[in-house]
């Protein structure tokens, strides 16, 4: 069974992160979405938790798609769970210098894992959950970003931060 892992903070899931999840389920018999903690991002709107149960609502009809947390190092994490791979979306090259600079990583501390990059789909090419909280924060609809099923905690989260 050939395992993927699809690490990011999802705060929030967006359509760009369900599409990608989507496709790499296509390309691989099982995917672990794991909610990791980012070090270098600003803090969370949701908890890990909250984000968990979102990415489990938003993924329900995927089968082959289970969601989990880690607070560590994501190739410690795949090794753990026999994943032979990482999966990352990209957007733009910006993305591409930091996610290969994070694969690089990754295989030093787990030389068995390989990283796939998958480009993001033409009509999720600018969004980002950052322009999703500020888009909402400014009383815009953003039911075209993100998944029905997560659309009205969103909504309720940020109107009620900003």
């Amino acid at each position: 069974m050939k395992i993927a892992v699809c690490p990011g903070s999802f705060d929030p899931v967006t359509k760009g992160h369900i599409d990608i999840i989507k496709r790499t389920a296509n390309m691989f018999d099982r995917v672990i979405v794991v909610v990791a903690h980012n070090l270098v991002k600003p803090a969370s709107c949701f908890t890990a938790a909250e984000r968990v149960d979102m990415l489990i609502r938003s993924t329900a009809n995927i089968p082959n798609v289970v969601i989990d947390m880690y607070d560590g190092l994501i190739a410690e994490y795949a090794r753990d769970h026999d994943a032979v791979a990482i999966v990352k979306g990209l957007r733009a090259v910006s993305d591409f210098e930091y996610e290969f600079q994070q694969a690089l990583i990754n295989k030093k501390f787990n030389p068995e894992l390989e990283t796939v990059f998958v480009t993001a789909n033409a009509e999720y090419m600018f969004l980002s959950s950052s322009i999703v909280k500020q888009i909402c924060a400014l009383n815009r609809d953003i039911s075209e970003f993100v998944p029905e099923e997560i659309c009205g905690d969103v909504v309720k989260r940020i109107n009620c931060k900003f």
